[in-house]
């Protein structure tokens, strides 16, 4: 799945689980092994992790879409200037927000990006500020769509286990 606009990119594919075998634990069984390659201004790196159960890989293509439907709502920093994602996960290394939203259809995500998803060149400490290091990019409807099929086609060979 490609989110990007002519400044920055982030591309996220699911390539395995990360435990081959079954173990019966509803927990080991489902997590995925997301690959990730980020582009910005500031630098380019990837990443190889396990950081999403197979149902919460779902929620980002619904996600996705419902950004596309324009019912996601806007979400500003705190007073803190603190960034909250709309969709979250249990390991904080990749989740998303709406940043604005245009009346001509066009909507700037956030893709936060924490710990081992985040830029090799934070210093140590801002590692540590979960959520608050982000890319944003601008899409469109088309786009978003697209990339929301995309993710679930690329969801089909990992289904819950």
């Amino acid at each position: 799945m490609l989110l990007s606009d002519p400044e920055s990119s982030v591309d996220l594919r699911p390539v395995r689980y990360q435990f081959a075998t079954v173990r019966g634990d509803s927990y080991d069984d489902n997590w995925l092994v997301v690959d990730g390659t980020v582009t910005t201004p500031e630098g380019c790196w990837s990443f190889t992790e396990p950081c999403l159960l197979t149902d919460e890989a779902r929620q980002v293509a619904a996600w996705l879409r419902a950004v596309a439907a324009g019912t996601v709502t806007v979400t500003a920093p705190d007073t803190d200037g603190e960034l909250s994602p709309d969709t979250s996960f249990i390991e904080p290394l990749v989740a998303f927000s709406l940043a604005d939203r245009s009346e001509e259809g066009t909507a700037v995500i956030r893709i936060h990006l924490s710990l081992e998803a985040a830029p090799p060149w934070q210093q140590e400490d801002d590692r540590d500020d979960i959520y608050q290091y982000v890319v944003e990019v601008r899409m469109d409807t088309a786009a978003l769509l697209h990339a929301a099929d995309e993710w679930d086609l690329a969801l089909n060979p990992f289904p819950p286990r």
